[in-house]
């Protein structure tokens, strides 16, 4: 995506610009007065509005039949589906799940995590770091789509897993809107108790704006994603790392040869700390990162890529870049160019 300024945005794994769809769903719903708990005719108008977008969803993620829980978005997802129970995981899931798991799973030099147990465990579908995709075994206990929602076909109902994870402004809805996906049956005990609004399972007057802004995302995303709108980022994605694969000789990309998200591509140029070119590019006019958004900023050695094996210098030295449907061939190329110019300055002053 062209920012003001001739700026391009290559960080969609952290956060996507949010889809007309969404704001116009988002604006007609601001109109709608009731509260969704509310019996009359105002209130069914906005309940209708939270039971068009949770469907919107379902049908979405594959998830017609199971339960879709809308939450504050995919960190309160992961509080609501893990706080309580003995998990197990690795290093490379997110934070957000981390915070409730045993970090005892082991992962392997591809970033394959190996899991014993699948009933007490969590496993991601795709690391947003990496772009690498996992095989969820069958029974596992929850997983977290946050990263795949959007980007890659996936049915809830044939993955394996009782519950997920999503997230609205993954896939172009807005910010403070997510969900946990759950089949119909499964045993879950609200976290935030009151007046048993979502079933139950999350109390508080529902976010209306926010949802229906996720429902029209969501039904967009899936038109995108049938339209092959994706396949063409991952050409262009692949066309970013062979030009820089020519002449940055020591620069690896992690996962090249896993099947991984069609958007993401993942650098690891020794000694050539990731923060100095996050800032270095952002100078450039290139919005980057040097990992997930939540730890973005924190000088450290990416997590993820020291669960893979890689020592702490390779795994300080990694940024990602993460492409979006407006993101072109042209603007993949800028942005080759401008990166091995300082990468090319970089070599000389550690020379």
């Amino acid at each position: 995506m062209r920012r003001a300024g001739g700026r391009v945005y290559l960080d969609h794994n952290a956060t996507t610009p949010l889809r007309p769809e969404a704001r116009a769903a988002m604006i007609a719903a601001m109109d709608v007065a009731g509260n969704p708990s509310s019996v009359h005719a105002e209130g069914r108008a906005a309940k209708a509005l939270i039971e068009r977008a949770r469907a919107q969803v379902a049908a979405a993620f594959g998830a017609e039949g199971a339960d879709v829980v809308f939450t504050s978005g995919a960190t309160e997802a992961a509080a609501l589906a893990c706080e309580g129970r003995d998990l197990h995981g690795s290093g490379v899931e997110h934070d957000a799940v981390r915070a409730w798991i045993t970090e005892d799973l082991e992962v392997d030099q591809t970033g394959r995590v190996q899991v014993t147990d699948p009933a007490q465990s969590v496993l991601q579908m795709a690391n947003s770091e990496t772009g690498i995709v996992q095989d969820l075994p069958e029974g596992l206990a929850v997983t977290d789509a946050t990263q795949v929602f959007g980007k890659l076909p996936v049915a809830f109902n044939w993955c394996g897993a009782q519950m997920a994870l999503i997230s609205a402004h993954k896939l172009g809805g807005p910010k403070g809107i997510g969900a946990l996906v759950l089949r119909r049956g499964t045993d879950l005990a609200a976290r935030i108790r009151g007046g048993g609004q979502e079933m139950g399972r999350r109390s508080g007057t529902e976010n209306v704006i926010g949802i229906a802004g996720f429902g029209a995302a969501a039904e967009a995303a899936a038109r995108d994603l049938a339209g092959g709108v994706w396949d063409r980022v991952a050409e262009v994605r692949d066309i970013l790392e062979s030009s820089i694969a020519g002449s940055a000789k020591q620069t690896i990309f992690v996962g090249k040869d896993m099947p991984r998200l069609p958007n993401t591509s993942c650098l690891v140029t020794p000694g050539w700390k990731g923060e100095t070119q996050v800032m270095q590019m952002d100078l450039a006019g290139f919005a980057i990162s040097a990992g997930s958004a939540c730890s973005s900023g924190k000088v450290r050695a990416s997590r993820v890529l020291t669960s893979m094996g890689y020592d702490e210098v390779m795994a300080a030295s990694a940024i990602r870049v993460s492409l979006g449907p407006d993101v072109t061939e042209e603007d993949a190329l800028r942005f080759a160019e401008a990166w091995l110019e300082k990468e090319k300055k970089h070599r000389a002053k550690a020379a």
